[in-house]
């Protein structure tokens, strides 16, 4: 299944780029089981775990929400206000 994964603020300066499509590994179903795998490629990203935020398509989802083929998922630092 290929997915684009969007990065965004700070998360863009750990990856190294805004966006990418991605190749999801065999067994991979869901957002978490995506995180583990983008932690394990970019091990500082681990460290923004508690506080992303995760859109799929357009709308905030949780960790446990299903991965389709084509999806967009939007990969976020906490917003702040100013």
């Amino acid at each position: 299944m290929v997915i684009r994964i969007l990065f965004f603020s700070a998360l863009q300066d750990i990856v190294g780029c805004e966006e990418l499509v991605f190749e999801v590994p065999d067994g991979v179903r869901d957002v978490a089981q995506l995180l583990d795998v983008l932690y394990d490629r970019w091990p500082s990203l681990r460290d923004w775990n508690r506080k992303i935020l995760i859109a799929a398509d357009l709308e905030y989802v949780g960790t446990e929400h299903p991965l389709e083929e084509g999806q967009e998922i939007a990969i976020m630092p906490p917003v702040q206000g100013g």
